[in-house]
């Protein structure tokens, strides 16, 4: 079944309720003027807040893929989206799939050149956007002379685009009469492109509808759930988590910001059930609950049941102290990544709060092993790459059967990071492939020092990268972020260290800000850079 029967069925089961909701605090004078936006008061401050049924979602994207069909559109082309989260994004994700196109979501923090180059290596032949995007268009427009059909959402529309409200709102709101089946292709995300341009990630049909069942699976929404979605809908996590609620036929509310009154404000007025979090967005809560800048007291948060985070290794000490201001929630940490249609493919499970730390073990229909450098298991509690398989991973790198190969074999998709697994059966990140540090023949596993400097009382985020180093090879160097108006000397982190193992300590410490994309990974290549011009193997051979 493809995934777009579904809507189709939301549409005719659940027609009149809420599907969506879309919640911006800080619109600018743009989308405000935006169709369909209507100002709510909400003291003591102006919000802008819009919904849509199930019926009117459906309808948006077959009038979607009616424009598109006309103008030409065929199975197998490829339809770029660059927005930031709104309403019309899903719509129009799902319009792209009615019409057998694929559908080709964009970073919307992509440079100019990285849009371009992302549009070519895709081939897409149709560009939706929005208006925070047209100067980033205009400087390439011709540059992509495949893009014969640029859609632009929002008033005042470029010259060098057409207007998308204009052109669908007189098409046909009817289903398109194209045959799809679960083997056709469906999307294609790019990869992270922490070590260089991206790599297009493609996926098919059967991995969209398997990333539902996944979801729904292991966190069991109903129809009575709401789950609020803030991270960007272009990246894979977003959207295959709201996949459990479009499963179910429940509403969602697409939160734009992140501040913790923002995020509360949202779960009290929309009765919201599930949110995900990224691991800064949690720390930003908990300490503005802690500063006393949010009092639990003024929200409704009893509906409120679970709480997950995904896209990275969860500290253990925010969980705890998660647990001690909402002892009623349900925690999960789902694992994955874009080659395996996002996350689920190692699930902890909310039964397993006893194993916070862990990542956990197979998803819902996944398998997974833990390997050495020749591919053979590796014995337990060992630490390995590890592998998954499933009918999420993706079929391919789109026009790059090399990087395929490396990656995928026997259908067994390789995901880069190490792991071990305790006697229980259960999946301990320990650090990316690349990221591991060798200091003196002894690897390190920044992940393990992070997840014990953030426990200090003053550190709100931590990232450790190696440094190269003449007599040891590499040296592990501790960014520390500290909590706002609080001060923490050098010396005092050090000797917080001293209860590592000595051969784990961090031999320097960099007070400054840790950066993180907007999934919530730390951009490692980007301090690297920063530190000592970023190619560590570079440096080493330098300085011998």
């Amino acid at each position: 079944m493809p995934i777009t029967e579904i809507l189709a069925r939301n549409a005719d089961l659940y027609g009149d309720d809420i599907s969506l909701v879309e919640i911006n605090p800080e619109i600018n004078e743009i989308a405000a003027s935006w169709k369909d936006y209507e100002l709510v008061e909400t003291d003591p401050e102006k919000r802008y807040r819009r919904e849509m049924t199930w019926r009117e979602f459906d309808d948006k994207a077959n009038r979607l893929a009616n424009f598109l069909l006309g103008r030409g559109l065929e199975k197998g082309h490829k339809v770029g989206i660059l927005l930031m989260n709104c309403l019309e994004w899903l719509p129009i994700y799902f319009g792209i799939l009615k019409t057998g196109a694929l559908a080709v979501p964009l970073n919307y923090r992509y440079t100019e050149d990285e849009i371009k180059y992302c549009l070519d290596l895709a081939e897409c032949d149709v560009l939706i956007f929005g208006p925070e995007f047209t100067g980033r268009i205009e400087a390439i427009r011709d540059r992509i002379p495949r893009v014969k059909i640029r859609l632009f959402l929002g008033q005042d529309c470029p010259a060098f685009a057409e207007n998308y409200y204009a052109l669908t709102a007189c098409c046909s709101s009817s289903a398109p009469n194209v045959a799809l089946t679960d083997d056709d292709d469906a999307a294609i995300y790019f990869s992270s492109g922490t070590t260089g341009f991206p790599k297009a990630i493609l996926h098919g049909h059967r991995a969209l509808v398997f990333s539902c069942e996944v979801e729904k699976d292991h966190h069991g929404q109903t129809r009575k759930d709401n789950f609020l979605c803030i991270p960007p809908l272009y990246h894979t996590g977003a959207k295959m988590h709201w996949f459990g609620s479009f499963l179910a036929g429940s509403r969602a509310v697409l939160l734009r910001g992140v501040k913790p009154e923002w995020i509360f404000k949202a779960v009290s007025e929309e009765g919201v059930t599930i949110v995900w979090l990224l691991v800064p967005w949690a720390q930003d809560i908990l300490d503005a609950i802690d500063r006393g800048e949010i009092r639990l007291g003024d929200y409704r948060l009893d509906q409120w049941r679970l709480m997950h985070i995904g896209a990275q290794p969860v500290p253990p000490s925010l969980i705890r102290r998660w647990k001690a201001r909402f002892p009623g929630h349900e925690y999960d940490t789902n694992y994955g990544l874009s080659e395996s249609i996002g996350p689920g493919c190692v699930h902890l499970g909310v039964e397993n709060i006893h194993k916070v730390g862990a990542i956990g073990k197979a998803g819902y229909g996944w398998e997974l092993k833990i390997v050495d450098e020749n591919g053979e298991p590796v014995k337990q509690g060992e630490v390995g790459e590890l592998c998954v398989r499933g009918a999420g991973v993706m079929k391919r790198y789109f026009n790059n059967p090399e990087a395929t190969a490396e990656l995928l074999k026997d259908g067994w998709l390789s995901t880069g990071d190490m792991a071990r697994m305790d006697a229980d059966g259960f999946v301990f990140l320990v650090d990316r492939k690349k990221d591991v540090i060798i200091t003196g023949g002894e690897n390190l596993y920044p992940v393990q020092i992070e997840d014990f400097l953030r426990t200090h009382d003053a550190v709100k985020d931590v990232a450790v990268i190696g440094m190269p180093d003449h007599r040891l090879g590499e040296i592990a160097v501790a960014i520390v972020e500290l909590k706002p108006g609080v001060s923490c000397p050098e010396d005092e982190i050090a000797r917080f260290c001293t209860a590592l193992p000595r051969y784990k300590r961090p031999r320097k410490i960099i007070f400054d800000k840790v950066p993180r994309n907007p999934t919530g990974k730390i951009e490692k290549p980007r301090l690297r850079e920063k530190y000592f011009g970023g190619s560590l193997v570079e440096a080493q051979t330098e300085s011998v």
